[in-house]
């Protein structure tokens, strides 16, 4: 078939892949940013902000302006607006996902994965009113946090996805013997860790005077300074780990078409973890400013995302499907048709 008479695919073929992926990005960067607004909610103790769910005050879904009021129905109240314009986006996402031409004749688990942060969304609405039904129980405030740190892992897997296809994946990166074993562990090994690292970083929050109720300071019965050091401990388990599998990245014999984007990733995520783990060090032996503790927790959701971009960087899928009309890539032993 020549040029000519190739269809041309239409202006919303060659749109909705962009806007596809603009809205993921877009869900990511809220499910991070909602984590903070979560973070200032707990550490400025407006969690019973609002006295109820779904509405602020009885009869009232806003706060309600008075001489005696504070500072936290607003706070909690704008916490609550962000996560309605997170359904939003979420909403477009899965509307995006399962009827937009290319990603709505993706594989189920891509479609499933691209549903996920609209069902993880509204779980999340409802265990916020949950948390103030319970007036702040600490299981419910650390299960909030720990399902927002899933939705960011979950969120930035699929903007992972949108640049692969659907075949089954395989190794980006070839390397040898030890090497080889260590990469191909890598997945599992820095899922284990980075769980490891956000549970105790929960704990060690809910411990501290940072734990979200300025009646009841410290939320979890265990010593502060204690769980602080475990976590501590667990990052440079972290750091060791990360060290060595840049270490493999960078040895002699190590080849593959994805190894640059690998080390870039990975180098990434040591930035970012050496970043974390300066704030964590530094909030510590200034007597946890809210600042830096904030900081800190929106650093975790950086931390995940990073993880989640150095895994899948690992790993190759193929190209995604082309769009209807788009012109179909050739390879070294194919010939074009019109030529």
């Amino acid at each position: 078939m020549s040029a000519a008479t190739t269809p041309r695919a239409s202006w919303t073929d060659r749109l909705t892949p962009r806007l596809t992926l603009g809205v993921a990005i877009a869900n990511l960067v809220a499910q991070a940013v909602i984590i903070l607004t979560g973070g200032v909610v707990r550490l400025t103790s407006s969690g019973l902000g609002c006295s109820t769910w779904p509405e602020c005050e009885p009869g009232e879904f806003t706060p309600v302006f008075h001489a005696e009021m504070t500072f936290h129905p607003l706070i909690e109240f704008g916490n609550r607006t962000l996560t309605g314009v997170l359904v939003a986006i979420a909403l477009a996402l899965a509307i995006l996902v399962l009827f937009s031409p290319g990603t709505s004749r993706r594989s189920v688990r891509f479609r499933i994965l691209g549903l996920l942060p609209l069902v993880g969304v509204l779980v999340q609405a409802v265990l916020g009113g949950i948390t103030v039904l319970v007036d702040l129980h600490p299981a419910v405030v650390g299960s909030h946090f720990l399902i927002s740190a899933a939705l960011v892992w979950v969120s930035a897997l699929f903007v992972a996805r949108l640049r692969e296809g659907d075949d089954a994946p395989v190794p980006s990166v070839g390397a040898a013997g030890r090497g080889s074993r260590w990469l191909g562990a890598a997945p599992l090994t820095f899922g284990i860790l980075t769980a490891i690292v956000v549970v105790l970083g929960v704990i060690t929050t809910g411990a501290g005077p940072h734990s979200g109720d300025s009646e009841v300071g410290y939320r979890f019965p265990v010593d502060p300074a204690l769980v602080a050091r475990v976590h501590a401990m667990s990052v440079w388990v972290f750091v060791v780990a990360l060290l060595v599998t840049l270490v493999v990245l960078h040895r002699r014999g190590v080849t593959g078409q994805g190894l640059p984007r690998a080390r870039r990733a990975w180098w990434v995520l040591l930035t970012v973890t050496l970043a974390q783990g300066l704030i964590g060090y530094v909030q510590y032996f200034t007597g946890l400013p809210i600042g830096l503790v904030a900081l800190h927790l929106f650093g975790s959701a950086g931390l995940v995302t990073a993880v989640t971009f150095a895994i899948t960087s690992l790993r190759t899928r193929g190209a995604p499907a082309p769009r209807p009309g788009a012109a179909r890539p050739t390879t070294d032993h194919e010939v074009p048709a019109d030529r």
